[in-house]
């Protein structure tokens, strides 16, 4: 190169240099690196995307779009922002962004808040198999995931937690803040304590609702089986079980025994009436206990449940767990792909990856056998193998080595860790785990309450304590208060009419039918209030959709377009009742082969009158199934306690109230 030449490329890159050095002085905020535009859906968020890269280290080439949603601190330009994450692995966030911002209140005056969908999850990006398309081309589980990881290909390596928080720091730097506010549910505990743990100067507070530590979660979900016992326990104190059971936890082991020997044999009514014998297994019976973390009335039915069939009365535990699964479903927007993806890379399961398939189950076999019966009690190490991911994850091919045990320590931040009373698949146990490394934090255990505190909770003792966390104000423990309605247990079922007393002023075999009447009204309802909270939300529908279902010993019945029918329901052996109420008019029919036979129609004072077995009966208003069932605000509130089960009865019966005046 000529002298001249290599002065003037030499002057060029000192120009260069000079002018990168002056743009750096004057370059514009950070946060113009993410273009919000208003959100067509929202008047209160924006809607935003950021690109970053699939690698975070930059060895492996390719991006992924992250899609973003922000709410704005409404006084001045805010330094900090709350990122709430969601769930899973595999739940979307996005969607859930109204709620984040009405949980968090007064806390998002002074902060942004952003919500987004993690990697390969919702908008942003979302993984995707045909194998999950088209599963009956395989014959088992294990090969439709070894299938699906074929196809996504290396790149399903960077899904991971630790990919997760490099987004967050990437959506940090692009925002132009200074410090997050970390605010996690369940797995989305898991993300903030490992980015609080990665960049522990950028971390302002912490708020972590039912807890997975950053080790988590444990393949067998040992943590989980020993709260079991706990858990049944308390949710009979007050004498809520009296007539009930006496041990919840023996009637529970005898059930789980006999499951153990063979299938339990039952009968179930379907919607249409007819009878099928099904066969209970303990794996079934653990799914629903579990997924009582998410329903009080199932909580409160399991009990009952389970008590009757260790008195050999197997009906309503066919019943409960037909429900039960009837309402089971991964939501539309959960990412499936993303969820092996990221729990069989992340989960040290009790094996060599090295080993074939079949020898991974062998060994992670050997594993739960040789712990201790107590560790699983009253189920065994098949039940914990079966709730596991061990026959998934075993045909994962796995592109990294067994994961570390994380011992980064966590920052004395601000931190509020909640836990539910009564939540299985986060129990207390985890909250303690990581409320001990953080030293000023405080862990609020809030009663009568499964996932989810700050959505499931019975008051406002959570929410307040996240607001007091924030105003620097003392965080008070829960007060004791009594348990909400919906998880007091119910009676057990008749077996036979004979043991139903009379109705009180009543004798005989009208008295009792009378009774059975009312107790039949209270089955009905409590059918229809546990099929309404495994539907969804009452909070998001504006109309009731249709809800039809089996009695427990014959027919069926119906709530549709604000009616109630009845079609041969049962509830006690040997009566059945029939007809419909509504608001126009009610007419009723009570039949079987043990009850006195006769008529009920609306009287005074919405009262239930007739006649049966030939003598004149009333069934007063103030009953608490036709009280129900007439529905006001203040009776649904009671009739579903308080806090999220008041908001949810309060609505049911503005759906109801409406058209049922009987």
């Amino acid at each position: 190169m000529q002298p001249r030449v290599q002065r003037l490329v030499g002057l060029l890159t000192a120009c260069a240099w000079l002018l990168s050095l002056a743009c750096s002085q004057f370059a514009p905020s950070a946060a113009a690196e993410i273009a919000f535009t208003p959100c067509a859906n929202s008047n209160d968020f924006a809607c935003g995307h950021l690109t970053v890269p699939l690698d975070p280290s930059g060895a492996v080439p390719g991006t992924i779009t992250l899609a973003l949603r922000r709410h704005r601190a409404p006084v001045g330009e805010a330094h900090s922002a709350i990122i709430a994450l969601a769930g899973g692995p595999g739940q979307s966030a996005l969607p859930f962004s109204e709620t984040f911002a009405e949980l968090l209140g007064p806390i998002a005056s002074t902060r942004d808040l952003i919500v987004f969908d993690q990697r390969g999850i919702g908008l942003s990006d979302p993984l995707a198999c045909h194998a999950f398309e088209v599963p009956r081309l395989y014959h088992s589980f294990g090969p439709l995931i070894e299938a699906c990881a074929d196809q996504l290909g290396g790149s399903r390596s960077f899904y991971t937690t630790a990919d997760t928080v490099a987004d967050i720091e990437a959506i940090r730097q692009a925002g132009g803040y200074e410090k997050l506010v970390l605010y996690g549910t369940s797995y989305g505990t898991k993300v903030a304590e490992l980015y609080a743990q990665e960049y522990p100067s950028h971390v302002e507070a912490l708020v972590l609702d039912s807890v997975v530590p950053p080790n988590g979660p444990e393949t067998l979900s040992r943590s989980t089986f020993a709260a079991v016992p706990r858990i049944l326990r308390q949710m009979c104190v007050e004498q809520l079980c009296k007539h009930i059971t006496t041990n919840p936890v023996a009637d529970l082991s005898r059930v789980v025994a006999r499951m153990e020997r063979a299938p339990l044999r039952a009968q179930v009514i379907d919607q249409n009436g007819n009878a099928h014998h099904v066969f209970l297994s303990a794996d079934e019976l653990l799914e629903i206990l579990l997924a009582g973390d998410f329903s009080p009335p199932l909580r409160a039915e399991f009990l009952t449940a389970v008590a009757a069939a260790a008195r050999n009365d197997t009906a309503p535990l066919a019943r409960l767990l037909t429900t039960a699964g009837q309402g089971e479903s991964e939501p539309e927007d959960f990412d499936t792909p993303l969820y092996y993806a990221t729990s069989c890379e992340e989960q040290n399961f009790p094996w060599r990856r090295s080993s074939r398939p079949k020898q991974r189950i062998a060994e992670a076999s050997a594993a739960a056998r040789a712990s201790p019966a107590s560790a699983f009690a009253p189920f065994t190490a098949a039940s914990a193998l079966q709730l596991s991911d061990v026959q998934a994850c075993a045909y994962w091919p796995f592109t990294t080595s067994t994961p570390a045990v994380d011992a980064a320590p966590l920052p004395d931040v601000p931190t509020l860790i909640l836990s539910g009373a009564d939540d299985l698949r986060t129990p207390t146990a985890n909250a303690r785990e990581v409320a001990a490394q953080i030293p000023d934090s405080h862990l609020l255990v809030v009663p009568y309450t499964g996932h989810s505190v700050l959505t499931d909770e019975q008051t406002r003792c959570a929410s307040e304590a996240l607001q007091a966390l924030f105003a620097a104000s003392t965080i008070k423990p829960c007060h004791p208060a009594p348990p909400p309605l919906s998880l007091r247990p119910p009676p057990l079922p008749p077996q036979r009419l004979a043991l139903v007393s009379p109705t009180k002023g009543y004798s005989g075999l009208p008295g009792r039918t009378l009774h059975a009447v009312k107790l039949t009204f209270e089955d009905f309802l409590r059918e229809l209030a546990l099929q309404l909270t495994l539907s969804g939300s009452l909070e998001s529908i504006t109309a009731l959709p249709t809800f039809r279902f089996g009695g427990l010993h014959a027919g069926w019945g119906e709530f549709a377009n604000g009616t109630f029918s009845l079609h041969g329901y049962s509830y006690v052996p040997g009566m059945t009742l029939s007809g419909t109420i509504k608001a126009e008019a009610t007419s009723l029919q009570v039949n079987g082969s043990a009850a006195a036979h006769g008529t009920l129609h609306l009287g005074p004072h919405h009262a239930l009158v007739g006649t049966l077995g030939g003598r004149h009966v009333v069934l007063p208003a103030s009953s608490t199934a036709t009280a129900a069932i007439v529905g006001s605000d203040a009776q649904a509130s009671h009739q579903f306690g308080a806090g999220a089960d008041a908001r949810a009865g309060a609505r049911l019966a503005q759906l109801l109230g409406g058209s049922i005046q009987p």
